[in-house]
């Protein structure tokens, strides 16, 4: 879905992984990204994020191309990575439909729907725990 706002023209994606949602808003040309209004060095300090988030653009070859505005709500902070990496796959796919065939089989437009299971009842404060049998 492409939007315009103030003449400025932006790609518009979610992407989800556990508990995080991360909303991008991706317009063409130079500028700061930023998540949660904050820059995004300042907001996911460390190598290890800058990798992630980073790799859609160096998978296309698109670095410095393109600037984001996101909103990510929920889960920690690998999550939230890897929410706004699949958000940014999905927007970059959005813009050229090339691109899909770049990125899918490195396998960033995979959606990863594993979330921790729920307690059970009777399972001592675990999901899959079982309350130990008697020894007679």
């Amino acid at each position: 879905m492409v939007k315009k706002t103030n003449s400025n023209t932006y790609t518009y994606a979610i992407g989800r992984r556990k508990s995080a949602i991360a909303t991008v808003k991706l317009f063409a040309g130079k500028g700061d990204s930023t998540v949660n209004k904050i820059a995004i060095d300042k907001y996911f300090p460390g190598l290890t994020a800058k990798i992630a988030y980073d790799r859609p653009f160096l998978i296309t070859d698109t670095v410095g191309k393109y600037h984001f505005q996101s909103k990510i709500i929920g889960g920690g902070k690998a999550g939230q990575v890897e929410a706004l990496s699949l958000a940014l796959c999905r927007s970059l796919v959005k813009i050229n439909e090339s691109f899909k065939a770049i990125i899918k089989p490195t396998g960033l437009l995979t959606v990863d729907s594993r979330v921790k299971e729920r307690r059970m009842v009777g399972t001592g404060g675990k999901s899959r725990r079982q309350k130990q049998s008697p020894k007679r």
